[in-house]
């Protein structure tokens, strides 16, 4: 038995005092009490929490844990602001990591329309001044589109990966030659064919990407892993490998990708878990489905053409037909679905669906769900999928939304106060490394409506504002239900799992424009330190 001693708590939506004092007691993994004031024993086993603040763990309930830690791997983009740092920094990463032994040159996180020094989106015709003769593959940053050069392009053409219904996905000049950018699902089946990663370079990436969630006070992640590995039981070995050695401190449930019927179908008939099963720290978790595309490329599907591109209104990947198959094939074999689906006509297809199964015998999800309508929150409010919710998204978004969606249906757009208020489930999450990992750079979105330098003052459509307690819950609590697990996570409370984080701030006693500043001391995952702050200079970066 621990008892953690002279403590103060910060849980969402309770009445505890900031000042006000607690010792808490552990058993075999589980709190067995919470009692107001100090603790009368001595010994050992009484540790003095020093009036720090304890806090429940987090749970990310979305987001790509392999690609974060392949990352670190390979090229990274994601600070470069112009193309000619870019080329120095290919170059430097070329002869400094001996990438010439490499099949691919690799980079991750680009973002060339920020670029100061072109007036053009790069092309593989740009990427002919590297004299490197190897195929070279580079992910923008929100992980929607890519830039390949000739030699990629060339071993693309020979395998002949696409078919008709992926021409849109293949960006292409005014002669229709390809300019060299794919995405969506031409995106996905190039990582597919080409990008696949093996069970080593699996465990490798994930193993040092623990230490990044630890830091950070993440014990519970929810992971779409499947487009680097193309075999679900070879990426549920590299975690279970891990787990069996003892490196696996997190509980990581692993969605499934599908593409199609086909690949429901041989999922289903190779893998005989289903969601939620699995070993005590790594289990299924649900079908991952593409609805759509994004918002910046206008592959996100809306239900009227784009305000700024009105010859479109976005991409369907699935038919009605196809999307309720799926679903209910899913649902018939315990399985739960998680949806990507940005755009108000994927939400409404997406709850079209779900219409026709019950929702609560296995709480399927909707991620994103960023444009929205009355009609649509009303379904919302009946049906209840859970959202996942991204609040650092609207960071960057918020000066560009209207743009896309006209400035009427932008009211409607990431109105997570609006969703709260309807009592419609959500979980808070990164979509990592798309957006930061740091649970509390999200919360200070939610919370704030804003970038992290305040813009725009007063926050971008202040009425939906969430509060801190909403926000925080939104990454502990409500992540349980999805796992099924609401009664043992997520909370301080008697009888749950003794997962939870000493934090440097009270988040009720500093200003909400300083939460992102809010630093995990300590991490600990069923009664035992995990995690604390000296560890951060060992961490890889």
């Amino acid at each position: 038995m621990k008892i953690i001693n002279n403590i103060r708590l910060y849980r969402p939506f309770k009445d505890d005092g900031i000042n006000d004092l607690f010792h808490v007691k552990i058993e075999d993994g589980k709190i067995t009490a919470i009692h107001k004031g100090l603790s009368e024993e001595q010994g050992a086993h009484v540790i003095d929490g020093k009036q720090k603040v304890m806090s429940a763990a987090f749970n990310d309930s979305h987001m790509h844990l392999l690609r974060y830690g392949i990352m670190k791997k390979e090229i990274d983009f994601r600070d470069i602001i112009s193309w000619e740092e870019m080329k120095k920094t290919v170059h430097h990463a070329f002869h400094q990591h001996d990438l010439e032994d490499h099949d691919w040159i690799v980079g991750n996180g680009i973002d060339d329309s920020q670029f100061e020094d072109i007036d053009h989106l790069l092309t593989a015709e740009d990427l002919e001044e590297f004299d490197y003769d190897k195929p070279m593959f580079f992910l923008h940053n929100d992980d929607h589109e890519c830039l390949v050069n000739r030699k990629a392009m060339e071993i693309i053409r020979e395998e002949n990966i696409f078919e008709e219904k992926h021409e849109g996905c293949i960006q292409k000049d005014e002669n229709g030659n390809w300019t060299g950018r794919f995405n969506d699902t031409a995106l996905h089946l190039i990582k597919f064919h080409f990008r696949q990663k093996g069970k080593q370079d699996m465990y490798e990436a994930v193993k040092d990407s623990i230490p990044h969630l630890l830091k950070v006070g993440i014990t519970s992640v929810h992971t779409d892993d499947l487009n680097i590995s193309t075999s679900f039981p070879d990426l549920w070995n590299a975690y279970t490998e891990l787990e069996r050695k003892g490196e696996l401190k997190i509980t990581v449930h692993l969605h499934v990708f599908i593409y199609n019927l086909e690949d429901l179908k041989n999922f289903l008939s190779s893998f005989s878990k289903r969601t939620g099963d699995g070993t005590e720290r790594v289990k299924v978790g649900a079908i991952k489905l593409f609805l759509d595309g994004t918002q910046r490329l206008h592959t996100a599907a809306l239900r009227q053409p784009y305000h700024d591109k009105p010859e479109t209104s976005g991409v369907l990947n699935y038919s009605q037909k196809e999307l309720d198959e799926l679903v209910q094939l899913a649902h018939q074999n315990r399985m739960q679905v998680a949806m990507h689906a940005i755009g108000d006509r994927t939400v409404e297809q997406s709850l079209n669906s779900l219409e026709k199964v019950r929702v609560e015998d296995l709480r399927h999800r909707i991620i994103h769900a960023q444009v929205l309508a009355p009609d649509l929150l009303e379904r919302l409010q009946k049906i209840k999928p859970y959202l996942e919710i991204q609040p650092g998204f609207l960071m960057s978004e918020y000066n560009k939304t209207a743009k896309w969606v006209g400035k009427e249906q932008e009211k409607y757009c990431n109105a997570w106060k609006t969703v709260d208020s309807l009592q419609i489930p959500y979980t808070g999450s990164s979509d990592a490394p798309i957006s930061s990992m740091d649970p509390h750079i999200n919360i200070f979105a939610g919370v704030n409506r804003t970038d992290q330098q305040g813009n725009p003052k007063g926050g971008w459509m202040p009425e939906e504002k969430l509060s801190i307690d909403a926000c925080y819950k939104s990454y502990t609590e409500t992540p349980a239900y999805l796992e099924f697990k609401e009664k043992e996570k997520g909370k301080l409370e008697e009888g749950y799992e003794a997962d939870f984080l000493f934090l440097s701030h009270h988040p009720k006693e500093v200003a909400p424009m300083e939460l992102k500043n809010i630093q995990v001391l300590e991490t600990w995952i069923k009664g035992n330190k995990v995690w604390e702050a000296s560890e951060s200079l060992k961490i890889k970066a």
